[in-house]
């Protein structure tokens, strides 16, 4: 027969043993106004002086630091109003801001950053025919995954709508986003949002432009690479 001391001893050894998991339970599963205890600190205890403190380091013994000349808050306009948000006086802009100056350069500036973030979506020429929509469209209509899935197709630049947008507007959708398309002023300069703006009117104006646009000292040039047909052609299909 096994002494009643042992059973007494084995009893104990038991609650003890259960005793670490019924606590660690309980403090993980209750509110406690202390944190909890830590074996690994990582950086829960680091040396740091809080609000209203002495600080020795300082000459005037204040842990508090008055702000960094030329600090601004987060969100806080320190610019141009017009270059940053692409508005003037709470309204959108109607042109572009003096800091930039739109040639050609900026043009070709414009394409690329377009052609890098935009034509994806939007195609090369805005129809919103891009890359990422046909991709799209083909799996709504030839996969599984398109089952229960739906599909906002990017906007076409040339609608009547988006043509009739001033450039400030188109500033702040390429800024802060709209609808599914995301936020880019993360990801572009701010000087190059202004050149997809430029952009984007070219080739508003590049599709619906006339032959009157165009200077009549340029026009002969359009001739010879057959963008408007020479006289010839012309006779040819009156015959015809």
């Amino acid at each position: 027969m096994i002494p009643r001391i042992f059973i007494y001893i084995t009893l104990i050894l038991i609650a003890a043993a259960l005793l670490p998991p019924a606590i660690t339970a309980y403090m993980r599963t209750s509110k406690k106004p202390q944190p909890r205890i830590h074996f690994i600190q990582d950086m829960d205890n680091q040396g740091k002086f809080r609000t209203q403190h002495e600080n020795p380091l300082f000459d005037d013994n204040r842990a508090m630091r008055p702000p960094v000349d030329g600090a601004v808050m987060r969100g806080e306009i320190v610019d141009s109003e017009h270059l940053t948000s692409g508005t003037l006086n709470g309204t959108w802009a109607t042109s572009f801001p003096s800091q930039i100056t739109v040639n050609r350069e900026f043009l070709q500036r414009g394409r690329e950053r377009f052609d890098i973030y935009c034509q994806s979506c939007h195609g090369l020429a805005g129809y919103g025919d891009g890359i990422v929509d046909q991709v799209a469209r083909d799996l709504l209509v030839n996969s599984r995954l398109g089952k229960g899935t739906s599909w906002v197709p990017p906007r076409n630049l040339h609608e009547l709508t988006i043509h009739q947008q001033v450039v400030g507007e188109i500033f702040n959708t390429i800024s802060v986003g709209k609808n599914n398309m995301p936020a880019l002023e993360s990801q572009i300069t701010v000087e190059d949002r202004w050149a997809i703006v430029a952009w984007v009117r070219a080739l508003q104006r590049s599709q619906n432009a006339e032959l009157t646009d165009i200077p009549e000292s340029d026009r002969d040039n359009l001739e010879t690479v057959n963008l408007i047909p020479s006289n010839n052609e012309e006779e040819e299909a009156d015959e015809e």
